[in-house]
């Protein structure tokens, strides 16, 4: 608890641009007491940075089959009621197409790690993609791969990554996830990407079981010193085949309060609105835009599939049409005050 911790200096030094202590970050992360506040220096920033302008990016999730078996996740391999799927090359160009056609100059393909999906067909999908539409960005969000696969994208064509830390705390991540995989090697996946040049995204659950404060306090650090593009995080949401079926959801209030901490701390920063804060409330993600975000996802998956690739319970969005995800964030970012952007939005510095 943090009641003794001296919040009110904490946020008084991170408006003016001052480092933090630890207990300082973790006393602002304990109270609400500072939140209206928070988010509108936040909001601030982001509008000294960007102005009102939110980004948009066309999301195809191409597989819901992955090998890992992480406790939180849906589509985990160990999930026997998973309804798998894969698009083929032609079914993803044509969600390309159609989004093209709606104004999306970035794609971000998204899937579970997927054994079919080798080095060689992830660099035939992006080289298509590239080659059909030379004016776009296009993003991989397909987890953990070696520097050479990695070298493989970004030659075909991918400029940016996108790859979740989840927790920076090793013995948080190992009440996460399976012996199989490692916090080590996530970190050295983040940090091959940077090396060879993509925009890299990072970020983590916020309420994810076993979580303290003091843990997000090392979730920030961590991204402080890797210093990525994009931070995407979002509530934890539980899923019913998953080990941690009944455990509590994450909270909006402190995900809306680490959006403006994430936002004063990475002015240039490109933070995601993301689905799930939608899922956990109705207007989770103007409330995210209002704090400091400016980026929203609309799903270009074809809706036959949507339904399928279920990270977490009750995701919202998957029986619309493309053209009907675009048109109604659009108009939801429109009355949060914001207007939706369709270059590819490259981080300023």
């Amino acid at each position: 608890m943090a009641e003794n911790r001296p919040a009110e200096t904490g946020f008084e030094k991170l408006i003016g641009k001052q480092p933090l202590t630890d207990e300082e970050l973790a006393a602002l992360l304990d109270t609400a007491d500072y939140d209206d506040r928070l988010f509108a220096e936040a909001d601030l920033v982001r509008r000294q940075v960007y102005g009102d302008a939110v980004f948009v990016r066309g999301l195809i999730e191409f597989t819901n089959y992955c090998k890992n078996d992480c406790y939180y996740c849906g589509i985990r391999a160990g999930n026997s009621h998973a309804n798998r799927y894969r698009l083929t090359e032609e079914e993803i160009l044509s969600c390309c197409r159609e989004g093209y056609a709606l104004g999306f100059r970035t794609f971000v393909l998204q899937g579970g790690e997927d054994p079919y999906f080798t080095t060689e067909r992830i660099c035939s999908l992006v080289a298509a993609i590239h080659t059909a539409f030379p004016d776009c960005a296009i993003t991989l969000s397909i987890g953990e791969k070696t520097k050479a696969d990695y070298q493989a994208y970004f030659d075909a064509g991918a400029r940016r990554y996108l790859l979740r830390h989840e927790t920076a705390d090793p013995a948080h991540y190992e009440k996460l996830h399976p012996a199989s995989m490692s916090l080590a090697n996530r970190k050295r996946c983040l940090y091959d990407l940077k090396e060879i040049g993509y925009q890299v995204g990072a970020g983590f659950m916020v309420g994810s079981p076993y979580q303290t404060t003091d843990q997000l306090v090392c979730d920030i650090r961590f991204l402080q010193a890797l210093s990525p593009d994009m931070i995407g995080i979002g509530p934890y949401i539980s899923h019913a085949q998953t080990t941690f079926a009944g455990q509590p959801n994450g909270s909006l209030a402190l995900t809306l309060r680490l959006l403006a901490i994430l936002r004063l701390l990475f002015p240039y920063v490109l933070l995601p609105a993301t689905t799930a804060l939608g899922t956990i409330a109705p207007n989770g993600r103007e409330l995210g835009l209002k704090a400091g975000a400016n980026v929203v996802m609309p799903n270009l998956s074809p809706v036959r599939v949507r339904k399928k690739y279920e990270l977490y319970e009750n995701k919202i969005c998957t029986g619309e049409e493309s053209a009907q995800c675009r048109s109604c964030l659009e108009q939801r970012v429109k009355a949060a005050g914001y207007h939706i952007v369709t270059d590819i939005g490259d981080v300023r510095r």
